[in-house]
């Protein structure tokens, strides 16, 4: 059975890969959306009294931090970074960072993501627009002004590591190690950062993920024939 084990840890982990190129398909047009892939990598299992089995596992996911599209869009409340960093937000579960940045203020004047969190300043306290405010201006740094008055700074922050980013939802990321401040932050006002997923290479990706666990599955079933037939002829 061990032959039967092998390539059923090898196909539990192309069905977690295809879950996953089907995600980023799907999300191909999400604003500030991060591709994922999956690491497959080998598990030695030793039994005693037993030759070791190797088995494939693929359980650790990475997210590509390339440089989504960057679109214009004209709307007063758009932000996009250009380069490293992450607009911070404050959600119920704590802060978290996230590359959308298509933004609204509320009726008090909090800047809002699309999902009603309140967007972070660089000092970790929520950016205040003016509801009457007429003129918003941001400057390259996200510094932004209303009227002509200095407001604060958007911050943008980042993580040492990349694998301390712990995705959640579609957008978010929790961060687990040392967050730091962007020393020279790239902000683009009147822009959106669309996602990152490279559309083609992902249908590419799932063809080819397809194909492997057909493959697999043929040989399963080819297995389970001759295990069959190996009975059979024990039996008479």
């Amino acid at each position: 059975m061990d032959t039967a084990y092998v390539t059923l840890s090898r196909q539990s982990g192309l069905m977690n890969e295809m879950r996953l190129v089907a995600n980023n398909i799907a999300n191909a047009n999400t604003t500030g959306y991060r591709q994922q892939g999956l690491v497959f990598s080998e598990f030695v299992r030793d039994l005693p009294g037993h030759p070791s089995l190797s088995l494939s596992r693929a359980q650790v996911r990475n997210t590509s931090l390339q440089q989504g599209v960057l679109t214009e869009t004209g709307g007063s409340f758009d932000f996009a970074i250009e380069g490293d960093g992450f607009f911070m937000i404050e959600t119920p579960a704590g802060n978290r960072l996230t590359r959308a940045g298509s933004f609204s203020p509320s009726a008090e004047g909090d800047l809002l993501t699309m999902d009603g969190y309140r967007v972070l300043d660089s000092n970790g306290a929520p950016v205040f627009v003016p509801p009457d405010a007429a003129t918003i201006d941001v400057g390259s740094d996200g510094t932004l002004s209303a009227n002509g008055q200095l407001l604060g700074q958007i911050g943008v922050y980042n993580v040492a590591n990349p694998e301390n980013l712990v995705r959640e939802g579609k957008t978010h990321f929790r961060p687990t190690g040392q967050i730091d401040l962007v020393d020279e932050p790239i902000v683009l006002h009147r822009f959106i950062e669309g996602s990152n997923v490279n559309a083609i290479g992902q249908v590419t990706r799932m063809i080819e993920v397809q194909r492997a666990y057909e493959l697999g599955q043929s040989f399963l079933e080819a297995e389970d024939e001759r295990v069959r037939g190996a009975l059979k002829a024990l039996m008479r």
